[in-house]
C-alpha cells in the first residue's frame, strides 16, 4: 500500500506552500514530491513543498527545508518561515512566542504576535543583507543585465526599479533574467515601482517557481535596494500581488526585520 502523508496548505501574503511535519512523516524524495504536489492542475497546487524538521544545528528549535515547484531546494523563504511559526504554535507543537528556525542560510528568529491564542502576524529577523555580488556572479556578462541592484538575503535577488510596473511583462522578463548568464546559479528577480505614498509596489519572479504572489526575501531585498538608492527610508511597505509586508532595515544591528501575515488554507492527505 502506498503510504499517505498529511499536509497543510498555508500561505503568507498569497505565497502558498504545502507544509508537512517531517518529524511525523518521511518523504524520501522531496524533490519529486514537490514537483508532483505543486502542480496546480494535477496535484495539490502551490509554490513548493516545505518540510518542518528536527534541527541539526545547536541553538535551533526546528529546521525548515523548502523545495520550489521545480524540485530545486531553496536556501530560505521569509513567507514560509512565518507560516511555520503559526503552524507550530496553533497546532500546539511549540507554545513559545519566539522560535529559532534553522535554514540553509542560518538560524532565523521568529517573533510571534499572538492575540486570543492565534498568531496574527510574525516578525522574522532576516539577518544582514549581503550586497557584494557572489563569487559565481559572472561580471563579464553583467553588461547584459538591465540596471538593477544585487542583494542577497541568504538567497540571491536582483531588484529593478521601473516607472510603471503595469507595463512590465514579469513572466517573460523574469524568466529571461533568472537564467541570464550573469547568474550561473540563477536568481530571483524583483520589479519595483515607488508609489506616491512612498510604498514600493513589487512583483516577483521567484527562482524555481516563476511568478509568485509574494516573496519574503524578495520584499526584504527590495527594501534594502530602495534604501541604498535613496528611493525609500530604512522602513518600507512592500505591496505585492498577495498583500503587504512591512520591512525594517535596522541601522543599529544592520539586520532586516520582516513582519507579515500567515494563514491556513486547507488540510488533507496525499499519497507518496
Amino acid at each position: 500500500m502506498t503510504p499517505e502523508v498529511k499536509f497543510t496548505k498555508m500561505h503568507g501574503a498569497g505565497n502558498d506552500y504545502i507544509y508537512v511535519n517531517a518529524m511525523l512523516y518521511n518523504i524520501p524524495d522531496p524533490e519529486a514530491a514537490s514537483i508532483k504536489w505543486s502542480d496546480r492542475h494535477n496535484g495539490i497546487g502551490g509554490d513548493g513543498l516545505v518540510m518542518i524538521c528536527k534541527p541539526t544545528t545547536e541553538g535551533a528549535d526546528y529546521r525548515m527545508r523548502i523545495f520550489n515547484a521545480d524540485g530545486s531546494e531553496a536556501m530560505m523563504c521569509g513567507n514560509a518561515s512565518r507560516c511555520i511559526g503559526k503552524y507550530l504554535y496553533e497546532k500546539n507543537i511549540c507554545k513559545k512566542d519566539v522560535i529559532r528556525l534553522e535554514t540553509l542560510s542560518g538560524i532565523k528568529v521568529l517573533n510571534l504576535h499572538i492575540k486570543d491564542g492565534k498568531v496574527e502576524s510574525v516578525t522574522v529577523d532576516m539577518l544582514e543583507p549581503a550586497l557584494k555580488k557572489p563569487a559565481q556572479f559572472d561580471i563579464d556578462k553583467a553588461a547584459m543585465l538591465p540596471e538593477g541592484t544585487f542583494v542577497s538575503m541568504g538567497n540571491p535577488h536582483y531588484v529593478i526599479f521601473v516607472d510603471d510596473i503595469n507595463k512590465v511583462d514579469v513572466a517573460e522578463e523574469g524568466k529571461k533574467l533568472e537564467f541570464n548568464p550573469a547568474f550561473p546559479e540563477r536568481c530571483n528577480i524583483e520589479f519595483a515601482q515607488v508609489l506616491d505614498d512612498g510604498s514600493l509596489r513589487t512583483r516577483v519572479w521567484e527562482r524555481g517557481s516563476g511568478i509568485t504572489m509574494a516573496c519574503g526575501t524578495g520584499a526584504c531585498a527590495t527594501a534594502v535596494a530602495a534604501a541604498l538608492n535613496g528611493r525609500a527610508t530604512r522602513e518600507s511597505k512592500i505591496v505585492m500581488d498577495g498583500g503587504t509586508l512591512n520591512i525594517k532595515w535596522d541601522a543599529t544591528d544592520n539586520h532586516v526585520y520582516m513582519t507579515g501575515p500567515a494563514a491556513f488554507a486547507f488540510e488533507g492527505t496525499v499519497k507518496l
